[in-house]
């Protein structure tokens, strides 16, 4: 699954749906169902109803969780999308950017 290789705080390219091309942070990670939530991305709207707290309710926008296979790690050197491999580098295990070999913090 490629939600393994992306983490909270990585910064993603959208690849595909109405957003394609829009970039932003990783805030929420959800392993199990295989999505994530990227920060300014997959807006919804939702209506509030009225209550005590916010009497005149209204629309709420928020954002919504997106599958992983959407999203591609941005390449830390030019932010295009690249996929991500797992080295061994003093015996500790390391993300590298495929396109350009760069190693990905995190």
């Amino acid at each position: 699954m490629a939600a393994a290789k992306i983490k909270k705080g990585d910064h993603v390219v959208i690849l595909s749906g109405k957003d394609k091309g829009k970039t932003g942070t990783v805030t929420k990670v959800l392993p199990k169902e295989g999505k994530l939530v990227v920060e300014g991305v997959n807006i919804i709207t939702r209506h509030k109803k009225p209550t005590q707290m916010d009497p005149n309710g209204g629309l709420g926008k928020r954002e919504a969780p997106l599958f992983a296979s959407k999203v591609a790690l941005a390449d830390p050197k030019d932010g295009k999308p690249t996929r991500v491999r797992f080295e061994t580098v003093d015996g500790k295990k390391v993300r590298v950017a495929t396109r350009t070999g760069e190693k990905i913090d995190g």
